[in-house]
Formats: structure tokens, C-alpha cells, sequence
């Protein structure tokens, strides 16, 4: 029987609609699977999940499932994302977007370290594609991951989610990740939402760039 961590790095206090999520999901139920949870409180989120990837190699976890605490999503989310894993992928994200104007999406086309060594030169997508696609990093809000991958970011690196420059510790782990031979793959039918004034989703994307598309049409 496998194990899974469900790992959240939070602050001291959580949104209702995350915690009502987290209980949806947890009474679906993951067939052969040991599943246990694990908050880390701390301002320092970097240093959040380096602890929340130990305590998941020293509970000789499987996978971890990475959830944050401004985060809604299905109860099935992790079932669908486990058959991900078993066809042959070692992380794989949901797609989720901003909280604040452009609401563009947590997830990047590429991303390169520049010639300097100092940040990060990317693209983002200009339209989600559609069905699985590969991506160059991610945000962390909703990824299914082997522990495995821990160990060899560790080995090659000596750290994990140490922020590089001029991006967050999520998008740097992905990187490092990616230097370690993996990759990441995008299901954008998975349903996230992101807790903000309003929950942002897929569809409340789409029809802001298409109110977007219609002002310049009319050329305001």
C-alpha cells in the first residue's frame, strides 16, 4: 500500500472553502492508498515546505500532495491525479490562476536560467492548451509529486526550495526538478479555484479575457 502526504504550508489561520475542500477530498477515499496530512505554520513559506519534503522522506512517504491554503478543488482531484502518476508521470499539476488582475495562470511555457546565472527569463501561455501538456514550472497551489524527486534535487543541488533570483521557491524547485531529468505535466480539466474577494476558475478566466477581447473590438 502506498503512502501519500497531503503537505500544506500555511499561516496560522485557513479559508473556510480550502478547509471544506480538504474534507470533501479526504472522505472521497483513494483506493490502496495510506493517506496522512501535514501542516507546516510558518511566514517563511520556502522554508515551509523544505520541512514539509523531510517530514515526507521520513514518513518514507510515496507521493506528496501539495495543497494551498487559499486553494479549492474537487474531492476526486487526487484520485484523477494519482492516475496520472500510474501511467507513467512523477508530477503533475491542476491548473489554477491569479487572484488579481490579469488572473493570468500559475504556470509557465518555459523557463530558463539566464545566461548569468542570476534569474529566470520565461513565457507564459497565451491560451491554455487543451488535454495534458508539459510545462516549464509551476505554482504549487494543487501538484502530485514522487518523494523521489526530492532526493535527487537534494543530491544534485544541497537545497530544495530555496527561491533563485527573481522568482518564488515553487517555480525555483521546478527548475531544479527539470535539471534532474523530470517533468511536470498539466491537466487543465482538473478544477481549482483560488480563494481571493472572488474564487478565480478556469471559467471566470475565460470570460474575463473574452470581456477583454470584446473592449478591444470596440476599441475601448
Amino acid at each position: 500500500m502506498r503512502k501519500i502526504l497531503i503537505a500544506v504550508p500555511c499561516m496560522d489561520q485557513l479559508p473556510a472553502q480550502f478547509a471544506q475542500s480538504l474534507a470533501w477530498l479526504t472522505s472521497y477515499g483513494v483506493d490502496d492508498a495510506k493517506i496522512s496530512i501535514c501542516f507546516n505554520v510558518g511566514s517563511l513559506i520556502y522554508s515551509s515546505r523544505d520541512q514539509l519534503a523531510k517530514r515526507a522522506l521520513l514518513d518514507e512517504a510515496d507521493l506528496v500532495m501539495w495543497f494551498d491554503s487559499d486553494m479549492t478543488f474537487n474531492p476526486d482531484t487526487l484520485k484523477r491525479m494519482l492516475k496520472l502518476i500510474d501511467e507513467g508521470h512523477d508530477m503533475v499539476t491542476g491548473i489554477y490562476y491569479r487572484r488579481t488582475p490579469p488572473f493570468s495562470a500559475v504556470a509557465f511555457k518555459t523557463m530558463e536560467l539566464n545566461e548569468e546565472g542570476t534569474g529566470f527569463d520565461w513565457t507564459e501561455f497565451d491560451e491554455i492548451p487543451e488535454g495534458l501538456f508539459e510545462v516549464g514550472a509551476c505554482g504549487f497551489g494543487c501538484v502530485l509529486m514522487k518523494t523521489e524527486i526530492f532526493v535527487a534535487v537534494f543530491s544534485k543541488f544541497g537545497q530544495m526550495f530555496t527561491p533563485i533570483a527573481n522568482c518564488g521557491e515553487d517555480i525555483a524547485f521546478c527548475w531544479r526538478a527539470r535539471q534532474c531529468g523530470y517533468k511536470i505535466i498539466a491537466d487543465p480539466s482538473i478544477g481549482l479555484g483560488h480563494v481571493g474577494h472572488t474564487i478565480i476558475t478556469k471559467e471566470f478566466f475565460n470570460n474575463y479575457q473574452l470581456t477583454l477581447k470584446a473592449k478591444e473590438g470596440r476599441g475601448e
